[in-house]
């Protein structure tokens, strides 16, 4: 559910407007805890003349919030860029490594460089760049709120499509988080090409099936 007026000011109160640089990049990121898939991060750049309404954690929002507000977000955020970190990137650096590459690569993709970036979480990606680390700034801060609706629905679509690729599995349901659902299916299909090995279910269901 999507927060109210009166909530979203007084949580943007912790972090004053005075302190926001004028150019600020907010990141985030869509992907850290599924078995299957890329990580994906975004970027965005708002203009302060052009605020948006109703932004907000995109775990908070329905997939219809989600859908109009990155339209809006791609169309009147001053740049944005997405980016992601692939399966064997996930497995070969590890998921938070591989979290932080693709927020580089966000970063460096905007076609306006920011005076500072602000990344959701704890930990800051490695580039010459003011930076600063935020715990639940997908909730306190508008542009990582936005980068965190790209970064979802980017994911999600390409979730969509690996449904199409890689049927039983139900990707477009679950997106690739482990459900009970999913967890079936790997223990009868075994996993495809798009699941990371390196995570726990998946070593346990390698062997499985092997239908891909």
């Amino acid at each position: 559910m999507a927060r109210s007026h009166s909530e979203a000011q007084l949580e943007l109160a912790l972090l004053p407007r005075s302190e926001m640089p004028a150019l600020l990049a907010g990141v985030d990121e869509a992907g850290r805890g599924p078995l299957a898939g890329a990580v994906f991060a975004a970027a965005v750049i708002l203009d302060p003349a052009r605020p948006i309404r109703g932004l907000d954690d995109s775990k908070r929002l329905s997939a219809g919030q989600r859908a109009r507000l990155a339209l809006t977000i791609r169309a009147e955020a001053v740049a944005w860029a997405i980016a992601e970190a692939s399966v064997a990137e996930i497995d070969q650096l590890n998921i938070l490594q591989a979290t932080l590459l693709a927020m580089r690569r966000a970063l460096e993709a905007l076609p306006v460089t920011p005076t500072a970036a602000w990344i959701d979480g704890l930990h800051c990606p490695r580039l010459a760049l003011p930076m600063r680390a935020i715990v639940g700034g997908d909730r306190r801060v508008p542009a990582i709120s936005a980068a965190s609706i790209l970064a979802k629905t980017a994911r999600d679509a390409v979730m969509e499509d690996l449904d199409a690729r890689y049927p039983g599995y139900g990707f477009a349901r679950h997106k690739g988080y482990g459900t009970a659902v999913h967890l079936e299916a790997l223990a009868h299909l075994g996993p495809c090409p798009e699941h990371r090995r390196s995570f726990a279910p998946v070593r346990l269901a390698q062997g499985i099936g092997g239908a891909f």
